[in-house]
């Protein structure tokens, strides 16, 4: 079955960009000339997911506009024949279905805003991404991701190889070799376990295939980690009853979730945008 459906946790209160993120969600930084958030929904239409499902929250209101058709934007654009601006808007609101739930309660993790999905979400396996990592590749993330399910079946997790750091801010999974060295059988994932007790050094990256079967699991997950619900307790327990496979996917991640990493992407993608990159790697080299 493909993958038509993707979940977008957007609720979080963005607190490591305060003040910037008082009156604006984090998903709205831009990144050159997008928001962080329509570089993930591309994505995911790019892998052919067309019905996109937000968990917002307070505040996100933008989040819906940006994906709304803006009828009296466009009409000036073409009144002023600005066609090339007029394609750009008109294809951000083609991308696909949007649909927003609302999260009224303070955010409580990550596996309690996939499991505000569930009314949405009917299909056998969907799709899940933390907005926070824009994942430049030639073939999209998650095609390569579907394409792992489509291959050995289950649900799928992205991974990348971390060190001690990346132990104590990820979720490691221990696994098993499959005929493909990218490809690993989980037989455990532990949230956050620091080095001493990380079952290995492939952390958890932004993309998720999971069946739904996950969202019975979140039902009965207790608070963990940071007294929030997490996903992965609820992959942890799942893992038990179904096939999931670590995937080590092909591509340049970069991390928008904090203001350094924030800063990294968004001259990474200044330095490789062919209108900007000559005259930004001249003007870094003349101020370094």
């Amino acid at each position: 079955m493909k993958i038509k459906k993707a979940v977008y946790p957007v609720a979080g209160l963005g607190t490591r960009f305060l003040p910037a993120t008082k009156a604006q969600p984090k998903e709205m930084l831009t990144l050159i000339d997008k928001p962080v958030i329509q570089y993930v929904v591309e994505e995911a239409a790019d892998s052919g997911v067309d019905f996109f499902v937000f968990v917002t929250g307070k505040g996100k209101q933008s989040i819906e506009n940006h994906f709304d058709a803006s009828f009296e934007l466009e009409a000036a654009l073409e009144k002023t024949q600005k066609i090339d601006l007029l394609k750009k808007v008109r294809a951000v609101s083609g991308l696909g279905k949007f649909v927003f739930v609302r999260q009224k309660q303070p955010p409580l993790g990550l596996g309690h805003a996939v499991l505000m999905a569930e009314g949405i979400v009917e299909d056998d396996y969907f799709a899940v991404f933390l907005p926070d990592d824009v994942i430049l590749s030639q073939k999209p993330c998650l095609k390569q991701a579907i394409e792992v399910h489509e291959k050995y079946g289950g649900g799928v997790l992205t991974v990348a190889k971390t060190d001690a750091e990346g132990q104590e801010r990820y979720g490691i999974v221990e696994v098993e070799k499959t005929d493909d060295p990218k490809v690993h059988k989980i037989i455990d994932i532990v949230e956050k376990p620091g080095s001493e007790k990380a079952p290995s050094n492939l952390a958890v990256i932004g993309r998720y295939i999971l069946p739904k079967e996950i969202f019975e699991e979140l039902k009965q997950t207790k608070a963990g980690a940071g007294g929030e619900i997490q996903l992965t307790d609820a992959i942890r327990a799942l893992v038990k009853k179904k096939d999931f496979y670590a995937y080590e996917f092909e591509g340049d991640r970069l991390d928008c979730g904090d203001p350094l990493g924030y800063l990294k992407a968004t001259a990474k993608l200044a330095l490789q945008k062919g209108e900007t990159s000559e005259e930004f790697r001249q003007y870094l080299q003349s101020i370094l």
